[in-house]
């Protein structure tokens, strides 16, 4: 089957090149470092102690935040490897300083180039967080006889059902997990069905809240807002917008200075976002514009990433997108950390066990037209008040973050 594999990925390894090109054009590559996606590694390594975490993309990233601060302290520790795949998750890391950490984007999965990886970073251990799950790598550093951690495990349903079809294929990869953490039990109980031996749950990594805020840059931007009245709609994808556009357009003359601000998923289609909002007479008003609030902006477009944590503490009411369209739902828990009540659509699949702890804690809300949802925000958006729910969140988060460096800390 790992012929197949690689023969496969060789053809796609062949006509890549005119795929990121285009990526390159639509600025979802990066135009200086796309090389080190097909092995050309541009930092040199000398450490035999390196710790390797790898995350797909932003989400991936800043889960993973606070555990490369605690190992940022570990003297044990010389240096931190990140990689992930995108240019934002790239941009996400570079804000924060730290003095062990390096970034890679991750190698395409050839046998070879997982191969040649490997013995550059000679890493002591590797972390794998959420679904990423890699054959010829995970593969390699079993030869090599490095631990491989999967962190944070997430297999969908949909995942499952794909890799059950392989079950030789699938038992010799997942069999190769050292260690595996899933933050829910129908992700422990797939991993189990599909070859992995240890598996410890935990709980959701996300229920913690790493990112530390800039103070400064939160209170220009609370002046900024504070004649507003906010109502939030993060991660959103196509339709989505328009959908919460709408219910802007219907309230806005029921509440007074309200301002809705849009954050989303992928602020490439941020152009196309302001096209459509304008085609139903809306203004919108860019944050990289770094202008004043007009007076009649009605839809402020965040078209930057890993600010979402900022405008979440000036709003008190949050819809959060992928959850209107069959795509599985974005997670809610950095947004109800800020101590925001919930909306969300009919289709959550993805964090469907998040949702029910939210749920428990009355601050979520499930909404399916925009009837629904205008008559929710109006009922809502005056008389919220932050509360102990992000407090509550918080002890659980501490709770989840300390038994997972716990875990990791074996292998140092």
């Amino acid at each position: 089957m790992f012929i197949i594999y690689n023969f496969f990925l060789f053809l796609i390894i062949l006509v890549s090149p005119i795929i990121i090109l285009i990526r390159i054009f639509l600025g979802k590559e990066d135009q200086n470092r796309f090389k080190e996606k097909f092995g050309f590694l541009a930092n040199n390594n000398k450490s035999h102690e390196t710790i390797w975490i790898h995350g797909a993309s932003v989400g991936e990233i800043l889960s993973i935040i606070p555990i490369i601060r605690n190992l940022e302290k570990n003297k044990k520790v010389k240096k931190i490897l990140i990689t992930s795949s995108t240019t934002s998750s790239s941009h996400i890391l570079s804000k924060f300083s730290f003095k062990k950490t390096v970034h890679q984007f991750y190698p395409f999965d050839l046998n070879f180039l997982t191969k040649n990886f490997i013995n550059h970073w000679k890493p002591k251990l590797a972390i794998f967080v959420d679904s990423e799950i890699w054959p010829n790598m995970f593969n390699n550093l079993h030869k090599k006889n490095i631990p491989l951690i999967l962190l944070n495990a997430r297999i969908t349903k949909k995942s499952f059902n794909r890799w059950k079809f392989l079950p030789n294929f699938s038992k010799k990869i997942f069999g190769k997990i050292t260690l595996a953490l899933p933050q829910n039990i129908e992700t422990k109980k797939y991993l189990k069905l599909l070859g992995t031996k240890n598996i410890k749950l935990i709980g959701n990594l996300k229920f913690f809240g790493g990112a530390k805020k800039n103070n400064t840059k939160n209170l220009i931007l609370k002046k900024k807002f504070s004649k507003r009245i906010i109502f939030c709609a993060a991660s959103t994808h196509r339709t989505e917008e328009v959908f919460i556009a709408k219910v802007h357009k219907e309230l806005k003359s029921e509440i007074k200075n309200l301002i809705t601000i849009i954050i989303p998923r992928h602020i490439n289609r941020k152009k196309e976002i302001l096209e459509e909002l304008s085609n139903i007479g809306l203004n919108s008003q860019f944050h990289t514009s770094n202008k004043k609030l007009n007076k009649d902006t009605d839809i402020y477009i965040v078209d930057t990433y890993g600010d979402s944590a900022k405008f979440y503490a000036l709003s008190k009411l949050t819809f959060l997108g992928g959850s209107l369209i069959p795509h599985g739902g974005q997670n809610p828990l950095e947004s109800a950390r800020e101590g925001n009540y919930i909306l969300y659509g009919p289709h959550i699949e993805n964090f469907k066990e998040v949702y029910e702890i939210l749920e428990k804690l009355k601050i979520t809300t499930k909404i399916s037209s925009i009837k629904n949802m205008k008559s929710v925000v109006r009922q809502k958006i005056n008389f919220l008040k932050r509360n102990s729910v992000n407090k509550k969140l918080k002890y659980l988060g501490d709770k989840i973050l300390n038994k997972n460096l716990y875990e990791i800390k074996k292998f140092i």
